[in-house]
């Protein structure tokens, strides 16, 4: 059996053998268990065990021209750091019978199984081979899945393999291109890098900066007044925006004695959250909890791993019919949600359903029911985050099996002849959700009761000077929103294409907020110029389309890599073309970065 970590093998050593015993080879840890009375053995991978290369001639950069690699299709390698997990795979693979394919399941896990059953079929052409899939590292869920297999999903991974050496090909060309472009000005070992996905999205990034720095503040002024009606005072205010204080002075000083117009104060239920993906929990924590989305990723994985949530990759909104709701909220009575969970099975439930489902996955939801104090105690230092992450996962879970909030929207219009005056409030009925589900919570602000027809007596009236406002900066919940909307990236990816722009310099987060350096400004703003398919969104979503198609219409990899290569060929050219005044551009960036290293030594 090979798992993608170590601790989901050894969750299947003890979940289908009860007793093992551990044994390491080559340095990988591997469980020994008796499975239907033979032995077996369960080790667990670090993901990918292959990778995508050029030959060793066509990875010196200056041996040949960037785009002479358009027309070279990289290798399959195995990466240098999975060695020992190879030898592992082949040490055991001589005598397997049979072999499970126990990795992640998801479109990477199924690339990976393949990886995996290339490493065994040179060893060992007789063993057979099984696919399992499970979302969940319970006993219940393994066993299941291991008692019915299936098959490798081929189109899955040709797909992987495909996206991969595209993605390996045009970040080679154009990070060469970029890079020899301006390597006068760089420091040793300095690159300037480009994705197919990482580009794109410092573009929207910077495209929001550069709407900031461009925008112009404009005045204008508003009228407010304080509003007697009957026994009450309420803040009023107009609807209008005037240019000049003139014109709002004109208007604020005809204000005396109206009438009550309207008194709207209708019922309204705020519906709980639809069940829980990966990009909503990555925006959720990031917004909420304030825990980016590359951590809140990594710490899903090792609760998924742990048994106490379900599989974290997953693009699904509807709980499956398949999924006992009642058996989960039976099992969190257990957890320090307990009364809320019970209360739940007592009174019934009715859960919120999305409208996306990948085929794969259910939503993200709580697996096994735990303590803070157990989870502090299984995390260690890691602690902290786990039980952020994992106590909004329940209450999370527990929100879309709750009732909605209700709310009374009010609203009061008064007629003062030349301008109507206006009052908006919000009065909460029941809570609903809401106790569960804080986050979410809307404030109040309830209005008295009026009635139409009421005298209404401006008491105070002023006129108010205000100022338009840039648009804000871009927050990474709304940054994996428009990844999303634009396709880029997968649910598994899109953290790390946020984090390659840090890594490489083009981009800070701060406080939830993505902050574009001016090494990424001048990086996008150029390719914004020169070539602006290289950064536009729209082109990657139309590459993710096309790669779709290998699973949805048995497109061949054979006739779609060469037509993508042939697009950013075209691409390159227009960017090659516009060389010296790139050159230019970024230079004169690049050169100012070191200027300032200078003077700060």
């Amino acid at each position: 059996m090979v798992a993608e970590k170590r601790s989901v093998a050894q969750a299947i050593a003890k979940y289908l053998g009860g007793t093992y015993r551990l044994q390491k080879i080559y340095g990988v840890a591997t469980y020994y268990f008796r499975y239907n009375g033979r032995e077996a053995a369960a080790l667990g991978l670090s993901g990918h065990l292959m990778d995508f290369d050029f030959a060793a001639r066509q990875n010196i950069w200056t041996w040949l021209p960037p785009e002479e690699l358009f027309q070279t299709p990289p290798l399959l390698v195995a990466r240098g750091e999975t060695l020992p997990y190879l030898k592992a795979l082949r040490s055991l693979a001589y005598k397997a019978e049979e072999v499970y394919l126990a990795l992640d399941a998801d479109v990477e896990g199924e690339a990976i199984a393949y990886e995996t059953a290339l490493v065994i079929r040179l060893v060992n052409r007789r063993a057979k081979m099984y696919r399992v899939r499970f979302n969940a590292v319970t006993y219940k869920d393994i066993r299941a899945a291991f008692q019915k297999p299936t098959r490798l999903d081929l189109k899955q991974a040709e797909k992987v393999f495909t996206r991969m050496q595209i993605d390996l090909t045009l970040g080679a060309v154009f990070t060469r291109f970029l890079t020899l472009t301006v390597k006068n000005s760089l420091q040793k070992g300095q690159f300037l890098s480009y994705g197919p996905c990482q580009t794109p999205v410092l573009g929207m990034v910077v495209a929001r900066e550069l709407e900031r720095r461009n925008f112009k503040p404009e005045k204008y002024y508003v009228i407010k007044a304080l509003v007697e009606i009957g026994d009450n005072k309420i803040e009023m205010s107009a609807d209008i925006r005037f240019k000049t204080r003139k014109e709002a002075e004109a208007v604020a000083a005809a204000i005396r004695q109206g009438v009550v117009k309207a008194a709207v104060y209708k019922p309204h239920h705020v519906q709980p959250p639809d069940p829980l993906d990966t990009v909503e929990l990555e925006r959720r924590a990031s917004r909420w909890l304030g825990i980016n989305s590359k951590k809140t990723l990594d710490v899903a994985e090792e609760l998924y791993r742990a048994g106490y949530i379900s599989y974290p990759r997953t693009e699904t909104t509807i709980y499956p019919p398949t999924l006992d709701l009642r058996e989960v909220l039976q099992e969190l009575a257990a957890t320090e949600h307990g009364d809320y969970a019970e209360e739940l099975l007592r009174r019934g439930f009715r859960p919120t359903r999305g409208d996306s489902d990948d085929g794969a996955h259910p939503p993200i939801y709580p697996t096994k029911a735990a303590t803070k104090s157990e989870i502090y105690r299984t995390f260690g230092k890691a602690g902290y985050h786990a039980w952020a992450i994992y106590d909004f996962v329940v209450r999370h879970f527990l929100a879309t099996l709750s009732p909605p909030a209700l709310v009374e929207k009010q609203k009061i219009v008064a007629d003062f002849g030349k301008i109507h005056l206006e009052a908006v409030g919000q009065k909460t009925l029941d809570e609903g959700y809401w106790r569960i589900y804080s986050w979410e919570r809307q404030s109040e602000k309830p209005l008295p009761r009026v009635e139409v027809g009421d005298v209404a007596r401006a008491v105070k009236v002023e006129v108010v000077e205000r100022e338009t406002e840039p648009p804000p900066q871009m927050t990474e919940s709304e940054l994996l929103a428009l990844m999303r909307k634009h396709g880029i990236g997968t649910d598994a990816t899109m953290q790390d294409h946020i984090y390659t722009n840090v890594k490489r310099g083009y981009m800070k987060m701060q406080r939830g907020k993505c902050i574009p350096t001016e090494l990424g400004i001048a990086l996008a703003t150029a390719l914004f110029k020169y070539a602006p398919e290289l950064i536009e969104p729209t082109v990657r979503a139309r590459m993710e389309k096309a790669l779709q198609s290998i699973v949805k219409d048995g497109i061949s990899p054979k006739n779609l890599v060469p037509e993508i290569k042939a697009e950013f060929e075209k691409y390159y050219q227009a960017l090659k073309e516009r060389r010296e005044e790139l050159r230019r551009a970024l230079e004169a960036v690049l050169n100012g970065k070191q200027e300032e290293r200078r003077g700060h030594s």
